[in-house]
């Protein structure tokens, strides 16, 4: 995929699944990587720090291209994840979630332990843009969608490759849950908004996450247009319709399965 192919299929996604805000396009940044000149960086042209969550939210509806590195990061939890720091000795103990969000301080470390990252110092930075028109070719994609559409996109993961979708599920740091298990694994991925993205970056009470590998993304426009010509293309709403008519051949295969069908 060249970047033209990139934002076109952007686009089709989008549309198909009638998304709200626009796709991310998230570019991991090597120490001999120059940043896209598009990019604004927090303290830079802003003047303060940003949770990544926060540049997050001003690329999926601003529009803008952020660069964050570990001078405009206002949250540590994404600067060990993306292994923009040798972690602390405390964060490794699990000090920042015993007693506050966790009992027991050997479950605490237990957590931190187990936190997805990537190796220190192989990235210096992350940026964010729309993926519609980003001016860089990213590494990941990441959706921000309702039950609804997070439904639409499994089922599009089931008919690309006949396989489900392998998640670690945490309420914290969605951020990097959403990147590093994608970019370790090559695979995609379900993340619930942790509290800073609801909190500090106004992730609404519907929305999940659904990311993965930017290599996959012309996958994702082939399967949703293959749904869409066998009659499951995406819609909302629905109805409570009893004994509804089955489609392809669920009604024969219950029958040799001993189900009762004579009423339909």
């Amino acid at each position: 995929m060249d970047l033209k192919e990139i934002h076109e299929y952007a686009e089709v996604v989008r549309d198909k699944l009638r998304l709200k805000s626009q796709i991310l396009g998230i570019k991991m940044l090597k120490p001999e990587m120059t940043v896209p000149k598009s990019a604004k960086s927090p303290i830079k042209d802003f003047g303060f720090h940003m949770n990544l969550c926060q540049a997050f939210h001003l690329s999926r509806w601003d529009g803008q291209t952020i660069v964050m590195t570990i001078e405009d990061m206002w949250c540590f939890e994404p600067v060990v994840g993306l292994g923009l720091a040798e972690p602390a000795e405390e964060f490794l103990k699990g000090e920042n979630r015993w007693p506050w969000s966790i009992m027991e301080k050997k479950d605490a470390e237990k957590w931190a332990k187990s936190f997805p990252r990537f190796k220190t110092g192989k990235y210096k930075g992350i940026v964010s843009a729309p993926l519609n028109k980003c001016d860089f070719r990213p590494d990941l994609f990441i959706i921000y969608c309702d039950p609804s559409q997070l439904t639409h996109l499994l089922i599009t993961k089931n008919c690309i490759d006949g396989k489900d979708v392998d998640s670690i599920l945490s309420g914290h740091a969605a951020c990097v849950y959403a990147i590093v298990p994608v970019l370790n694994n090559n695979r995609c991925a379900v993340t619930s908004p942790c509290g800073g993205d609801r909190h500090d970056a106004m992730a609404q009470d519907n929305e999940i996450i659904y990311s993965g590998p930017i290599g996959k993304l012309g996958d994702y426009v082939k399967g949703l247009i293959h749904l869409e010509k066998n009659g499951w293309e995406y819609h909302k709403g629905g109805q409570l319709k009893f004994e509804r008519k089955l489609g392809n051949n669920y009604k024969e295969i219950g029958i040799k399965m001993g189900m009762d069908f004579l009423i339909q």
